[in-house]
């Protein structure tokens, strides 16, 4: 497997691109506890979040929340510059299922070698977004994996910190201890053990690179802890003190094709998927073709995790 170029070195930050995402339907919809936050979120959700596309129909998705089907969510990490459209630094699917109250992230990487469908050519898949934006993902990840996507919600790069200030802090249980190279702070001590985190200190504690015996996968398992956190905290009750805040957020950083009556469903009927949580990685090779690095990904390992977010367990 060959080294991957200094492109590497930012994964750590793509992660921080689809947190927003993974608690959006747990945290709009507390506003129905008083009218004034009820209708604050609802005029976020109308005026800045909401944004149809044409390669999914919702009513079609509205029927399968009534007979409390599973749900894929499509979740696009955008880096959107002014020079050009930007591109899907992350991918994950969301899949919900309230038969079995399970929720599952499986996180698509950036690099993986695919059909761009619209295109007909094979590139990395992050690169959908840059030719034809969520529409072109939407239509490549359907495809790459076989399976059909209910929503999509896009987020962009810099949500991270403000979030997780915005729900109050989270708490994780630290397992190396550490002292910061830079991410947070240089010389800031990572103690072992439960530790508290701002937005800042979060984003610290995850792109930690070079202390972790077990790498890339250790990493990942410190972005699963504050995924966790933030969904745990932004679903509790002392976070409906921080609505106004939050709404802030979201409004600034994500769109979906969700509308607001969409949101309060989900929350009713598939809330309680967040009581277990797993993540998986598609898993692949790593080559290089005419000088560029990609992900190739086997038949077999696409079967897998097309089963994974198309079957039930119940």
């Amino acid at each position: 497997m060959l080294t991957e170029s200094s492109e590497t070195k930012k994964k750590s930050k793509r992660w921080l691109k689809i947190t927003i995402g993974m608690v959006v339907v747990l945290l709009l919809t507390t506003g129905g506890y008083a009218y004034s936050i009820y209708h604050d979120a609802k005029q976020t959700v109308s005026k800045e979040i909401h944004q149809q596309v044409d390669t999914i129909d919702t009513e079609i998705t509205k029927e399968k929340i009534k007979e409390q089907e599973r749900l894929n969510i499509l979740l696009l990490g955008v880096d959107e510059r002014d020079s050009d459209s930007g591109r899907s630094d992350a991918l994950m699917v969301m899949s919900l299922d309230p038969k079995t109250d399970s929720m599952q992230l499986v996180s698509i990487p950036r690099d993986t070698r695919t059909e761009i469908v619209g295109r007909g050519t094979e590139d990395k898949i992050n690169h959908a977004y840059a030719f034809g934006g969520v529409d072109m993902s939407i239509d490549t990840v359907e495809n790459f994996l076989d399976i059909e996507l209910d929503y999509y919600v896009r987020i962009n790069m810099e949500g991270l910190t403000d979030m997780v200030d915005a729900v109050g802090g989270i708490t994780v249980n630290n397992e190396i201890d550490w002292y910061d190279e830079g991410y947070y702070q240089k010389g800031y001590h990572f103690e072992e053990g439960e530790i508290q985190l701002d937005g800042a200190k979060a984003i610290g504690f995850v792109r930690m690179r070079h202390f972790d015996p077990e790498g890339d996968f250790g990493r990942t398992k410190r972005q699963r802890q504050v995924i966790q956190g933030i969904i745990e905290q932004g679903a509790s009750i002392a976070s409906v003190n921080k609505i106004d805040n939050i709404l802030d957020v979201l409004g600034d950083n994500v769109v979906t094709n969700m509308d607001f009556a969409d949101m309060q469903d989900l929350f009713a009927n598939y809330r309680d998927t967040r009581q277990n949580f797993t993540s998986y990685m598609v898993q692949g090779e790593g080559t290089s073709i005419d000088g560029t690095y990609y992900l190739v990904v086997s038949d077999d390992e696409i079967a897998k995790v097309h089963s994974m977010l198309e079957k039930s367990t119940s």
